[in-house]
C-alpha cells in the first residue's frame, strides 16, 4: 500500500503508465491532458494511501471499503458516463469522439445515489433467483460482465476489478 510521505512525481507518472497501459488493453481510454490525467492519479494515490483503496478522488469516501465499493476506480458509473457523456464523472476515462478531438470534454452529472440507503437498494435489487438456472449469474457492477459460476472469479476478466465488485445478477 501506498504511503502518503511516499507519493511523489516518479510514483504518478508510474502509476500513470501502469493504468494507460491496463487501460488500453480492456479498450479504454485516459484523458490526453496529462497534467488533469497526474492531478486524478495522485488524488487516487491519496485515497490509497488513506483507505487501501483507489477511491475516485472527485467524490467523498467514506473510509469503509464496503460503503465505497462503487466508487472504486474504474465506478460502477464510468460505463454510463462514457455512452452517455463522452467522460466519466471525473474526468479520469474519455471515449474515442474525445481523443479523436470530435467532442470536447462536458460537466457529467453525478449518477452516484446520496442516500446510503438508495445506493443498497439500487445494489439489492437486481438479486432474484431464477429456478431453471444450476449456477448463479454474477455481473460485475463496472463493466456489466456476466458469468455462470457458483462464485464470481476473483478478477473481472475484462475490467480487472476484484471480486467483491460483482453482483448476484440472476
Amino acid at each position: 500500500m501506498t504511503e502518503l510521505k511516499d507519493i511523489n512525481d516518479e510514483k504518478i507518472d508510474a502509476a500513470c503508465q501502469k493504468l494507460k497501459q491496463e487501460v488500453e488493453k480492456s479498450g479504454y481510454h485516459l484523458n490526453p491532458d496529462e497534467e488533469f490525467t497526474k492531478g486524478l492519479i495522485s488524488g487516487l494515490l491519496v485515497n490509497e494511501a488513506r483507505y487501501g483503496y483507489w477511491a475516485c478522488p472527485c467524490r467523498l469516501a467514506k473510509g469503509v471499503k464496503e460503503e465505497d465499493l462503487d466508487v472504486i476506480c474504474p465506478c460502477d458509473y464510468r460505463d454510463p458516463d462514457l455512452n452517455e457523456y463522452d467522460a466519466c464523472y471525473c474526468g479520469l476515462y474519455v471515449t474515442d469522439k474525445i481523443i479523436k478531438g470530435e467532442k470536447e470534454i462536458s460537466r457529467v452529472p453525478e449518477r452516484r445515489p446520496r442516500d446510503p440507503l438508495m445506493r443498497k437498494a439500487k445494489e439489492t435489487g437486481s438479486n432474484k433467483k431464477v429456478p431453471s438456472l444450476s449456477k448463479p449469474v454474477w455481473r460485475c457492477k463496472v463493466c456489466g460482465y456476466l458469468c455462470a459460476r457458483e462464485e464470481p472469479p476473483e478478477k473481472c476478466p475484462i475490467c480487472k476489478v476484484d471480486k467483491e465488485r460483482f453482483e448476484r445478477f440472476m
